[in-house]
């Protein structure tokens, strides 16, 4: 059994962040009913960063300047913008439609290594990008409603999310791979607890809400956010990333769509025929972009 578990370790993780990322979308849909976008997205991270803390005080000496700097961008560009992006976003689009646009992460992936990291591509990968941009599109369209200038925009904080996890996953990956995924999820949190705890109570009306009736067992969900779905995924996923590739890592958005849709559905959001097609169109399209050959 445990020989088992080694060699298929790497999906066992996959697996295993595809359930935890794809409810985070209904968990902050719930959230959102009590506390607002910005109240959420720093809660979720004063949380991440507290669990962290405690592990990384004995060893910040250690950090060189230039590990500083990554792991800046690490906890800013990885977690705390997208916090706040997704947040923002679902204060005006479905969970589901947020967990399905969260797939065009490996997309950004391609890109970014193309011009970044001068990833080989092939032909097939090329068509994948296309085929991923437009069913985004078109799904976006879709679930308009009437409301499509609207739908676009909050739509585009989710897509600018996926932008910031792409440039985080190369930077684990080429800028942090001396630090092991334990120690870069470990400082990368922890070193944003201050300045997200002064903003929490000086920048947000958090003291006030959380005081209303009803408002405290509330935080039973950003605190779900912050430890589960933040801050051990990402030490999860950074190990994925080091054990693994880039691209392989950032296909676990490929089921992460179906987890959330089924949430949302259940929770009364709606579902339509022609998003199932747009849905398919966006996972053959990152399927071809993972493509080797």
């Amino acid at each position: 059994m445990k020989a088992f578990a080694l060699k298929y370790l790497h999906w066992i993780i996959l697996i295993s962040l595809v359930f935890v990322w794809g409810s985070s979308f209904i968990i902050m849909k719930k959230a959102l009913t009590v506390y607002s976008d910005v109240e959420l997205g720093t809660l979720r991270m004063v949380f991440a960063s507290a669990v962290m803390l405690p592990f990384a005080l004995k060893g910040f000496r250690k950090i060189t300047r230039k590990q500083w700097f990554y792991l800046v961008l690490f906890g800013l560009l990885g977690n705390t913008f997208p916090a706040y992006l997704f947040a923002k976003a679902q204060t005006h689009i479905d969970s589901s439609l947020a967990g399905i646009l969260n797939a065009l992460t490996p997309i950004f992936v391609l890109i970014i290594g193309l011009v970044f990291y001068h990833l080989k591509v092939t032909i097939i990968n090329i068509i994948g990008l296309f085929l991923g941009l437009i069913g985004a599109a078109a799904i976006i369209y879709t679930s308009g409603e009437g409301q499509i200038d609207l739908n676009f925009q909050y739509s585009g904080y989710i897509i600018l999310a996926t932008i910031f996890y792409s440039i985080n996953i190369n930077i684990v990956k080429y800028k942090l791979a001396d630090l092991d995924s334990i120690k870069i999820g470990i400082y990368g949190f922890s070193i944003l607890f201050v300045p997200l705890t002064l903003i929490l109570i000086f920048a947000t009306p958090f003291i006030q809400t959380v005081q209303q009736p009803g408002a405290l067992p509330m935080l039973m969900y950003p605190l779900i956010l912050g430890v589960v779905c933040s801050a051990a995924a990402i030490v999860a996923f950074n190990t994925l990333i080091h054990m693994s590739s880039t691209i392989f890592a950032s296909s676990v958005t490929y089921l992460i769509p179906i987890i959330a849709l089924i949430l949302g559905v259940l929770d009364g959001e709606n579902f339509s025929l022609w998003m199932g097609v747009w849905i398919i169109t966006i996972i053959i399209g990152v399927l071809l972009v993972n493509k080797k050959k």
